[in-house]
């Protein structure tokens, strides 16, 4: 008996030795990889370590300490990289073929293909881009290897280790090219990923162009793809046997069962690395991984000005920011000699409007008929800016009244709540405050940041089906929304009290769709002409609606655009990408005339309380421009180049605390001077101190402001 039980145990023992080496290769596509993984980024922390930019020393102990906390970073962060190659292995499958399944698997994904090509406004074709095409070719070669697979039974080993190359190969490529692109990173800023490398994600033209220019692109991808071609031979090599017997129904259970447990220790365990700090810069960014890093710039949404861009004294800075206004201080009694009007106000902002999408300054399309009759009878600035080049950044000036600051707009930041804001000015006087839109007001953060502010908000979640006569990804079509504002409108009037309203339009934007027949230029035809065209129809709609209302001629209308329809050019702030048109109407209470000098987006609102003769007390950092001490200029930037036009002069701070300055001439034209938005941009080799002062003063002022949370209210 004794023997039988010892051959027994041996047998036993040999079947669990048998399972575990099963179990573990099956693995071994992931083995191969996180050692790969692990070596090319161990390698680039010791670049790191040796780099000139790195000016720090390190003992051995230091440097033991970055490797141990770079390796248990990297580990991490390499099995939250693995979820999609987990699926890729948790649906390999011989089953799924067997019939009715291969048919019906593979006549779903056919419909779906036909759904993309063939369905004229499907959800994807939608966000216009190239986002359907994508999808669409995704989706064929899926139908095509599938296909194969089930038509091909004899061939589906070799079709099955095909794509497991492809997908070995791709993971591998990945791992290669975010290695080079880490090393570029650190290169040039001596820091892991941060929200410049997300702007360099949004800025795609732009940083192409860029690295065409600085690096020897050719060799250099070739370099990648050959190292990422070796790699994954090697590692397909190795473990391409596994693909000969799929694993089953409890192997994957058990495998996903432990990958999951794996992820949620890899998350637990980076919420506490990402957060040891040291006194050393250099040691925290070397020991980092730089994934983490950006996906937190990413949701974060700031780039601090005081560790990037030129500083001078902080009380020198507050004093000539401060200088501008009739009393030198950041709160600030405004007091009018006249008495207060308590009109209502409608404040629309035009998606992407940029000026030279009017007559007035040069288009010949005439797509923008009412604008240009209505600017005619109005208050137009003729000579304004917008803050940015994107909608959040146009909805900040014109509702905090600030200079931009870096990174991503305060709209979209976690601390956004609670600031300084014509709306809250406007409920200090009693007024019914709205924020309208014809989308769902969670997109950019635009519901949190207004309900956060107290305003009330009206979007597509209270339009009824039959108020919809047509709609896109971004909302309902303008004139719709046009309806639904003098429906808003007439409730609140019927309180007693004033309203003020801002309206956010949305039809002029990619994909540029709306109903036929109600402009010249189709509403299939996907054309910026045929979305500017029909956002001026439905403004002229909303006006002949609201001329019918009781309190329409109580009311004062500020139509202004958030930004321009683009934002390249030969310069990093090309001035005619910025250039906005604006303007203040109300019959029988605004004078049509011009306002010429320069002036921000910012000044809009602070400028409009001045002919309202408010008496409030004011955070606002732009100016009233009919005031004596306004001083004409504009504040222009992108997420990391901040501008400042004045004095013909256009002063840019940047990253990596560099100022640039370029002298700024109008370019000849045939329209008035007051028109033409094109500038020559000359760089100075010795720029004027006083305007780069003026610069990092506004800039830095507001950046400090906002960090201690002075603008609140």
């Amino acid at each position: 008996m004794f023997y039988f039980e010892l051959i027994y145990q041996k047998i036993t023992f040999a079947r669990i030795y048998i399972i575990q080496q099963m179990h573990v290769k099956k693995i071994r596509p992931f083995l191969y990889l996180g050692v790969f993984y692990l070596l090319i980024s161990l390698i680039l922390r010791i670049v790191f370590l040796f780099h000139p930019i790195t000016t720090a020393r390190f003992g051995l102990l230091e440097v033991l300490k970055i490797i141990v906390m770079g390796l248990l970073n990297d580990t991490f962060v390499f099995i939250l990289t693995c979820p999609f190659l987990a699926l890729y292995f948790l649906f390999l499958s011989n089953s799924k073929y067997k019939k009715p399944y291969g048919q019906i698997i593979l006549v779903a994904l056919s419909l779906f293909f036909i759904y993309i090509l063939f369905i004229p406004n499907n959800i994807f074709k939608q966000y216009g881009g190239s986002i359907a095409e994508i999808t669409l070719a995704f989706v064929g070669v899926k139908i095509i290897f599938f296909a194969l697979m089930l038509f091909l039974p004899e061939k589906r080993i070799k079709i099955r280790n095909t794509l497991y190359f492809i997908t070995v190969f791709l993971y591998v490529l990945l791992i290669t090219f975010n290695a080079v692109s880490e090393y570029f990173f650190y290169n040039e800023f001596g820091l892991r990923y941060n929200f410049i490398a997300v702007d360099y994600l949004i800025y795609t033209n732009e940083v192409i162009g860029n690295i065409m220019e600085s690096y020897p692109v050719i060799p250099l991808f070739l370099a990648i793809f050959a190292v990422a071609g070796s790699i994954t031979a090697f590692i397909y090599k190795k473990t391409k046997s596994e693909l000969a017997e799929l694993p089953g129904l409890k192997q994957k259970i058990l495998f996903l069962g432990v990958f999951c447990v794996l992820v949620g220790i890899s998350v637990f365990g980076l919420s506490i690395t990402t957060k040891i700090k040291t006194d050393n810069v250099f040691e925290e960014e070397i020991q980092a991984n730089g994934l983490p890093k950006f996906y937190w710039a990413f949701t974060h949404n700031e780039l601090d000005y005081f560790q990037f861009y030129p500083t001078i004294n902080e009380q020198k800075a507050e004093k000539i920011f401060l200088s501008h206004f009739s009393e030198p201080s950041l709160i600030r009694k405004i007091v009018s000699s006249k008495p207060e009007l308590k009109k209502n106000v409608v404040l629309i902002s035009i998606e992407s409007l940029s000026a030279d999408f009017l007559k007035h300054y040069g288009n010949t399309e005439n797509i923008t008929p009412f604008l240009d009759s209505l600017a005619d009878r109005s208050l137009m600035f003729t000579n304004l800016y917008a803050t940015g080049n994107r909608t959040v950044r146009g909805l900040e000036a014109l509702t905090l009244c600030i200079p931009p600051t870096a990174g991503e707009s305060i709209i979209k930041r976690e601390n956004n709540k609670n600031k300084f804001t014509t709306g809250g000015v406007f409920k200090s006087k009693g007024y019914d405050v709205k924020f309208l839109y014809g989308g769902y007001s969670y997109f950019d953060n635009m519901k949190d940041f207004f309900a956060g502010n107290g305003y009330g908000i009206v979007d597509r979640n209270q339009f009824r089906p039959e108020e919809i006569t047509f709609a896109n990804v971004w909302g309902v079509a303008d004139e719709d929304m046009a309806k639904k504002a003098i429906q808003v409108m007439n409730t609140e009037s019927k309180t007693g009290k004033p309203f003020f309203n801002h309206w956010m339009t949305v039809s002029n934007h990619r994909p540029f769709t709306y109903p036929d027949g109600r402009i010249d230029i189709p509403g299939d035809a996907k054309s910026r002409e045929g979305g500017v065209k029909y956002t001026d129809y439905s403004l002229k709609k909303f006006f002949e609606m609201a001329k019918k209302q009781s309190w329409y001629k109580n009311t004062v209308f500020v139509i202004i655009a958030d930004h321009c329809a683009s934002s390249a050019g030969k310069t990093e702030l090309p001035m005619d990408k910025y250039r906005i048109p604006a303007m203040i109407f109300s019959e029988g209470f605004i004078q049509p005339q011009k306002f010429t000098q320069t002036m921000s987006q910012i000044d809009v609102m602070p400028t409009l309380f001045g002919l309202l003769n408010f008496n409030y007390q004011s955070k606002f950092l732009g100016q009233d421009v009919f005031s004596k001490e306004f001083q004409p200029k504009a504040y222009i930037a992108t997420y990391q180049d901040l501008g400042m036009i004045k004095d013909n002069h256009l002063t840019i701070i940047l990253p990596l605390r560099k100022v640039k300055q370029y002298s700024v001439s109008q370019k000849p034209g045939k329209i008035s001077p007051e028109f033409n938005i094109y500038y020559d941009e000359k760089k100075l080799k010795i720029p004027k101190q006083n305007l780069v002062e003026e610069t990092i003063s506004a800039y830095q002022s507001t950046s400090g402001w906002l960090k201690k949370n002075l603008l609140n209210r």
